[in-house]
């Protein structure tokens, strides 16, 4: 039968069409709409007209439903209509059916543009600085790794082919440093995030005497995104930059799964995983594949993807607010749940390993120590080529060599025995403080708009 659509009805594919995800992806920022509502409601409360739009006790009021809103949502319990659309709009609905018309007033001089970039600004604060933590949880699994192995020796590789001696110890510090140095990019997309979009409006500001510095002090955002259409233009542009972010972390996680597959392999054995973290074959009994670590390097093709999605998505758009940018919320969503998954799984089998010294030192081939005999030919006084080419045409010489004996020798600042151990410590130690004491101050300035 056909359907009458109306003048004034928007056909239900459509509306289908354009709600998307957003009815399943708003749950998670319902906490941070709560929040940000707060903070509106209360500086509209205390905005100087002749006529309050709403009073300070309206306003109370107000934040007392949207504490009892946000405690749904943090039991599961809050539920996104499908006539709702979106976080917003459900809000709005609850707080109107329990307030009358003060539950109708709270969207006065916002739109939902500023309204979501609150939301995900908020929410990418949050989950970053849940990152960081993990990132260094990750870092300090493999540091104590390496530590516990200490000067085991182990090959180290150029292109895959043995190189030179190496430790356990400095291949797993490492790749705790390559971690902890992507806090780096996290941090500066953290402080994109910590910008306060809230009454920039649909791009344009309101003629109303909004006080936009006070819901950036409610907020705890660190100062505010001056010009209105500024700041509606950033939409998009904040997830794109944390996709990066994301992006180059999961590229340094991935060659990371890479080396414990490796390495791992019957034909290196220099380290056994954990069976937790492995799988079995539906007709080979004897296997425990490392399916775990694959997925990581799968996860991160995704990952990248999904980055250079979001920036597909702004390169051609025009100024002001499109409806495409909608689509960035589930990108940077997908990629933080992805890359915060990977990093607490990467934590748990590097916990879980385990080291066979034995097979690390048989690995070493005279070759390996080729560089270090030309390099003590050098320190008796012979000129480096002339010392390269000596060995390099004497190998057979370098079969006496002993791999611990090579590991000693290597003493200076960030080789086998030169490494500072108190340094990662410090590192780690101030990156999941600095995190933590982030993620205290955004739950109470929460917890203090809806007491």
């Amino acid at each position: 039968m056909k359907r009458t659509i109306t003048d004034n009805t928007v056909d239900p594919d459509v509306l289908t069409y354009t709600v998307g995800e957003d009815p399943v992806l708003d749950l998670a920022l319902a906490r941070w709409d709560c929040m940000g509502t707060a903070a509106h409601v209360t500086m509209l409360s205390e905005m100087r007209l002749a006529r309050p739009v709403v009073t300070k006790a309206e306003a109370r009021r107000v934040r007392r439903e949207l504490a009892r809103i946000a405690a749904l949502a943090a039991a599961g319990r809050f539920v996104i209509r499908e006539d709702d659309q979106d976080v917003h709009m459900a809000v709005e609905r609850l707080l109107t059916e329990r307030l009358g018309d003060l539950g109708k007033k709270i969207h006065t001089g916002r739109s939902r543009n500023d309204q979501v970039a609150v939301d995900v600004r908020l929410h990418m604060k949050d989950g970053i600085l849940r990152a960081e933590r993990e990132v260094a949880e990750l870092a300090a699994a493999l540091c104590a790794f390496g530590r516990e192995a200490g000067a085991v020796p182990m090959v180290g590789r150029t292109h895959l082919q043995p190189a030179m001696p190496s430790t356990v110890e400095m291949w797993a510090t490492g790749h705790a440093e390559m971690a902890l140095d992507q806090l780096e990019n996290l941090e500066a997309a953290y402080r994109l995030a910590d910008l306060n979009p809230l009454g920039s409006a649909a791009g344009y500001g309101v003629p109303l005497p909004l006080d936009r510095r006070r819901t950036t002090e409610l907020l705890g955002f660190s100062r505010t995104i001056h010009n209105c259409f500024g700041a509606s233009m950033a939409r998009g542009a904040c997830e794109a930059a944390l996709l990066s972010a994301l992006a180059q972390l999961m590229a340094v996680l991935s060659r990371l799964a890479e080396d414990l597959i490796l390495f791992s392999m019957p034909e290196f054995g220099y380290f056994r995983l954990p069976r937790a973290y492995c799988t079995g074959s539906s007709i080979m009994p004897q296997k425990f594949n490392p399916d775990v670590l694959e997925l990581v390097r799968g996860k991160t093709a995704q990952v990248i993807g999904w980055q250079t999605a979001a920036l597909t998505l702004l390169h051609a758009m025009p100024g002001g607010y499109n409806r495409d940018l909608q689509d960035a919320k589930l990108l940077y969503m997908k990629g933080l749940e992805t890359t915060r998954t990977t990093l607490r799984i990467l934590a748990k089998v590097v916990k879980g390993l385990s080291v066979d010294a034995e097979r690390c030192r048989a690995a070493f081939s005279p070759g390996v120590f080729a560089t270090d005999v030309a390099l003590r030919q050098v320190a008796a006084g012979r000129p480096w080529r002339d010392a390269y080419h000596d060995v390099r045409d004497h190998l057979d010489r370098l079969a006496t060599e002993d791999c611990d004996a090579a590991v000693r020798a290597k003493r200076h600042e960030g080789t086998c025995l030169g490494l500072n151990r108190a340094l990662y410590r410090r590192r780690i130690s101030a990156a999941d403080r600095s995190a933590a004491t982030r993620l205290a101050a955004l739950d109470r300035a929460c917890r203090a708009l809806l007491a």
